[in-house]
């Protein structure tokens, strides 16, 4: 006999909608939620100052003076701004500022690019010891240099010039830059310079062709953390510097003091406002640049 089998029964056919499984929604992650808490925070700490300075430089004196400084403007006038020109010469200081920031960063990037390069790159007996005493010069206070600098400048007739200025600045500035550029060039590649080496390219043609091209970004971090600082120098300025012709932005903010100690607060606001602005700019335009050389100099130093 022959054993006849069942048919067999066909299985119900299943919905591709409901055979794929439904994706869950990821629910954010405490650690998610608490980190962009405090980037608000930081942001709302970074920004109020900013943007409570830009209001109150609007502000009618009278409104500032008899109001709650920290509401919201009752009026607006521009008129802060010119008398900000007209009670100091800002336009003067400004110049000023900007000549000895670029002088400063001039020399802080020709000798940070050159001593790093010979202390990592082309490398000597002792270089690590050299860098290391290159770095020791990040904890030495400007403070302690000021008499002997100004007794030296006395002699050699620099007082109340701008290299009296620009030459502290730039030394007191040299450390980190040679720790930034030396942190660079040793995330270069060693490959690099043996290739150009065996083509004939001696060590003056490799630092103008490879190294530095390679380091703009560092560059760029290097000018803008040095530019903060030297903008708003006061202790060098106001320790070398005798003349109203040759006061920088801090000393030339001391104008709107006047007698008895009456400060013209809304003047005074909207100059800060002006002097801060050129900052702001390049570095809302650089920022990018910057935090590339930070990261790559990071890499392994």
């Amino acid at each position: 006999m022959i054993a006849q089998t069942a048919p067999a029964t066909q299985s119900p056919a299943v919905p591709p909608s409901s055979a794929a499984p439904k994706r869950r929604r990821r629910k954010p992650s405490l650690y998610r939620t608490l980190s962009r808490v405090l980037i608000m925070l930081i942001v709302i700490v970074q920004v109020y100052p900013l943007a409570w300075l830009f209001l109150t430089s609007l502000r009618t004196e009278q409104d500032f003076a008899t109001g709650d400084p920290f509401a919201l403007p009752s009026s607006l006038t521009w008129e802060n701004y010119a008398r900000a020109f007209e009670t100091g010469d800002l336009g003067r200081n400004i110049l000023n500022s900007f000549i000895v920031t670029m002088g400063a960063n001039l020399l802080i990037v020709l000798f940070g690019m050159m001593a790093a390069y010979a202390i990592q790159v082309l490398g000597f007996r002792l270089s690590r010891f050299v860098r290391g005493l290159f770095l020791v010069g990040i904890i030495v206070p400007v403070q302690i240099a000021l008499v002997p600098l100004f007794i030296d400048y006395s002699t050699v007739n620099l007082l109340d010039t701008y290299q009296s200025m620009i030459i502290p600045l730039a030394g007191f500035a040299l450390p980190m830059s040679i720790y930034l550029f030396s942190s660079f060039f040793e995330y270069i590649p060693r490959e690099t310079y043996e290739a150009a080496s065996l083509d004939g390219a001696g060590p003056y043609r490799i630092f103008g062709l490879i190294t530095l091209p390679l380091s703009l970004n560092t560059v760029v971090t290097v000018v803008l953390v040095n530019s903060i600082f030297i903008w708003n120098d006061f202790i060098f300025a106001n320790t070398f510097v005798l003349s109203e012709d040759l006061k920088t932005i801090p000393l030339g903010l001391q104008n709107y003091i006047g007698a008895m100690g009456k400060v013209d607060w809304t003047a005074t606001f909207a100059a800060v406002c002006v002097t801060i602005t050129p900052l702001l700019l390049v570095f809302l335009v650089l920022n990018k640049a910057m935090i590339q050389g930070l990261e790559s100099g990071a890499t392994k130093g």
